[in-house]
């Protein structure tokens, strides 16, 4: 929550000329407004939700990148109720856009009964929709964000636990400790590159989801 306060506070700050801290953070900004939310909504629907985009990546991203501070060692998104709260604010979000949009009877005729599709396979197709609209999206964007951040949490355990055993309690085997050391080093090295893949993809299905809520047709 420090990182992202601070990101917000040189943001605000902004001068004319930026120094080193001022265009990383402009960096990710234009990221997530350029690449993602007009890139995915358009330019000319992505305004309002820039700032819902660029709080939910950095928020992700502070909360992933705390599985590799020491003394920390664990993502506070591979905590389940963190995900879930950010999976349910993003359906929260889409639900509203679209109704917003379309009205609720306009939305859920959209959202349930595609255009374009033989009536008599809307017996198949609706049920479908109403599970992957309602139910699937907010689930699999909690589970997908805290399964892979467990993940990473458990190879660097496995790492660094075994480094400690072939030192402190495998006798002869302390040749064993340098490459489980290297390893977790690597892992650790990796689990930053996955703490940001994570934030982006989070957020790209949200700038989708929204997208498909206010089109036209879906």
């Amino acid at each position: 929550m420090a990182l992202v306060v601070l990101v917000c506070t040189v943001a605000s700050r902004a001068k004319l000329v930026p120094g080193r801290a001022q265009s990383v953070v402009e960096m990710g900004l234009d990221f997530v407004r350029k690449n993602v939310a007009e890139d995915i909504i358009g330019k000319e629907k992505a305004g309002k939700y820039v700032a819902l985009l660029t709080t939910i990546f950095f928020a992700i991203l502070a909360f992933n990148i705390t599985g590799v501070i020491p003394g920390l060692n664990i993502a506070g998104t591979s905590l389940i109720g963190l995900p879930v709260m950010l999976a349910l604010w993003v359906y929260v979000m889409y639900l509203g856009a679209g109704i917003r949009a379309h009205g609720l009877g306009g939305y859920l005729k959209a959202s349930l009964f595609p255009p374009g599709v033989p009536p008599f396979l809307y017996v198949l197709l609706t049920p479908v929709e109403f599970l992957t609209v309602f139910v699937i999206r907010p689930v699999t964007l909690a589970i997908r964000l805290m399964a892979n951040m467990v993940a990473g949490h458990l190879m660097l355990v496995l790492c660094f636990a075994a480094t400690d055993f072939f030192v402190r309690e495998a006798s002869g085997m302390t040749a064993f400790a340098v490459p489980s050391l290297l390893g977790g080093i690597a892992i650790t090295l990796f689990e930053v590159f996955v703490a940001a893949l994570q934030a982006y993809i989070f957020v790209v299905l949200t700038a989708v989801y929204i997208s498909s809520s206010i089109s036209e047709e879906h």
